[in-house]
């Protein structure tokens, strides 16, 4: 059975702020999802509500995935379900060596892997990440640039293999090469077992990953929905012409 991200009627708050007002969206397993809207509008607040961040707070409406409300479980409970977040400015962990991370992760989710074979699948991650074995052995995005960061991110994607990813802004701070790299990782893992909701400002990530339903976000909600050519719209005539269609002032400032 295909497992399905649902989110209904969504509203949620931070420090008494209203930021998601009333988002609805639906993503499947085997389809690529895109989020763009401007800074401010709450398309990273989704992402960490989705996920169970304790500091927002969920006014109304559900997070249904495979056909249960997980408003109630904790961010690892979420993860082991089948979902994960790369994140848009990802922590740094002093002390814990990231090859050492990536194997807790994978069996925390209670996959039964030696050793050997994890070395073998991190290896052929790294390569196609373009990046060296050392990396791996670095204390977790302890000095690592923005790009190293990102690549990290994808890299824990990789090796996770969830259902759902959801991808907060990925390409921030990507150099074009960089970009690439990234995108032809995640485009490798496009199957019927994976799907993916990826945030994103611009239009130029989506040059490379080809998403196959891109929404409009604006003031806490989705405001239009279509196919790619969507995002080629939004890139020649930026958000004015959405805001003003949905009634909404230009300029707004929300809470992300």
């Amino acid at each position: 059975m295909t497992s399905v991200l649902e989110i209904k009627d969504l509203h949620a708050s931070i420090e008494g702020k209203q930021v998601l007002k009333g988002v609805n969206l639906k993503v499947r397993q085997g389809e690529v999802h895109a989020i763009m809207g401007p800074n401010g509008s709450g398309k990273s607040t989704l992402s960490l509500v989705v996920m169970g961040h304790p500091k927002y707070v969920v006014d109304k409406g559900e997070i249904l995935f495979k056909g249960k409300n997980i408003l109630d479980m904790k961010p690892n409970e979420r993860s082991a379900l089948g979902l994960f977040l790369a994140f848009q400015y990802p922590l740094e962990i002093q002390g814990v060596g990231f090859s050492q991370f990536l194997m807790s992760a994978l069996r925390t989710k209670n996959q039964k892997i030696s050793v050997m074979d994890f070395r073998k699948t991190l290896d052929e991650k790294l390569k196609l990440l373009g990046l060296e074995k050392s990396f791996a052995e670095r204390s977790l995005n302890v000095g690592f640039s923005g790009g190293e960061k990102k690549r990290a991110e994808v890299l824990q994607l990789a090796m996770l293999n969830p259902e759902i990813a959801i991808m907060d802004e990925t390409d921030s701070g990507l150099d074009i090469d960089s970009l690439k790299v990234v995108a032809n990782a995640v485009n490798k893992m496009r199957s019927p077992e994976f799907g993916a909701l990826v945030i994103t400002h611009y239009q130029r990530l989506l040059n490379y990953l080809q998403p196959d339903i891109v929404h409009v976000f604006i003031d806490g909600k989705i405001i239009e929905t279509g196919t790619n050519e969507l995002a080629h719209e939004l890139e020649k005539g930026g958000y004015i012409g959405f805001m003003k269609k949905a009634g909404i002032e230009a300029g707004l400032n929300v809470i992300r």
